[in-house]
């Protein structure tokens, strides 16, 4: 059997590439539908209007969901300068325009990249984020506008791709290299404010997740073929090989099978040492992933995280293969 694939069904993770016009939403439910699947979910919304990679976990995968989202996202986005809107993007209602032709390419180019680093956004009112229970975006569609904290995040890269037009409204296209969490559209209205011109963002592409990028990716069109022909499998990623930021060791026998009795466990008895306080992956030394554990400040013991064997697999296990 397939190591992607489990006796219950399929398990891993699917980079589809989002058309524009679908909402992450409708993703999860046209592709649950197609693999007959319950437990499926995605590693970071994208908007209807934007195209990209979208990683969806399958299976046992989905207990890793929010690992997988804390990853670095890079996207390719374009600007328009001499511009704003009510939504930040072209979607809205235009709120001021201002003539952008004194703009020039350095100007564009040293304006963008100050903004590598970590920074301070002030979340837009078409965003997710819930004030008193309410989403922004619900409160927006009432024209309702309310005050919002800034949150930080972090520009690990920014590339400039092109700098086109000498008008009154150039346009800057980017990629950028982010934190969970940030919203490109306001870094392209503040990359327009340190300009001192109003700034939209004109489209916008997702061009890498949990490390999937494009070539990755599977369309909506191609899965039921796919599927037809038997070569889902093959474009499934294993879960826990995405979580390349966390570090992973080795518990060999007894150690494996006490870990995931809760029992506690030296973290220098696993090979490499758990040298480190924090999370670390757990294989058991034929290869098996035994789940997510902690290492305690001290770097003393470990403790289970998110497990994925059982106890009483792993002794069936040992003893198969004696």
């Amino acid at each position: 059997m397939d190591k992607r694939q489990t006796e219950q069904g399929l398990d891993g993770v699917i980079a589809v590439w989002k058309p524009a016009g679908w909402t992450s939403h409708d993703v999860v439910a046209k592709v649950r539908g197609m693999l007959r699947v319950r437990r499926i979910g995605h590693t970071g919304t994208l908007d209807p209007a934007v195209t990209g990679v979208l990683p969806l976990c399958i299976g046992r995968s989905t207990r890793l969901v929010e690992y997988l989202q804390e990853m670095p996202k890079t996207y390719e986005a374009t600007l328009r300068f001499g511009i704003a809107t009510d939504t930040e993007d072209l979607s809205g209602t235009i709120t001021e325009q201002k003539d952008a032709s004194f703009l020039t390419e350095s100007m564009i180019r040293d304006a963008a990249l100050s903004f590598i680093g970590d920074i301070d956004q002030v979340p837009p009112m078409v965003s997710a984020v819930k004030i008193n229970g309410k989403r922004l975006y619900e409160l927006a569609r009432q024209g309702i506008t309310v005050e919002r904290s800034a949150r930080r995040v972090s520009i690990y890269e920014i590339e400039i791709l092109k700098i086109t037009g000498v008008g009154i409204e150039p346009e800057l296209t980017f990629s950028v290299k982010c934190s969970k969490g940030t919203y490109i559209r306001t870094l392209c209205v503040d990359i327009g404010r340190k300009l001192e011109v109003p700034a939209v963002m004109s489209e916008l592409i997702r061009t890498e997740s949990a490390g999937l990028r494009e070539e990755h990716c599977v369309t909506l069109e191609q899965i039921p073929e796919l599927l037809k022909q038997g070569g889902l499998g093959k474009k499934l990623f294993v879960s826990n090989t995405l979580l390349t930021g966390i570090p992973s060791t080795v518990a060999a026998h007894p150690e494996a099978l006490h870990v995931l009795q809760g029992k506690v466990v030296e973290a220098n008895k696993l090979q490499p040492p758990a040298d480190r306080e924090g999370l670390w992956k757990l294989y058991r030394s034929d290869g098996v992933f035994l789940g997510l554990f902690s290492v305690d400040e001290n770097g003393v013991t470990v403790r289970p995280v998110k497990v994925f064997q059982t106890p009483e697999g792993q002794m069936s296990q040992d003893s198969h293969s004696d």
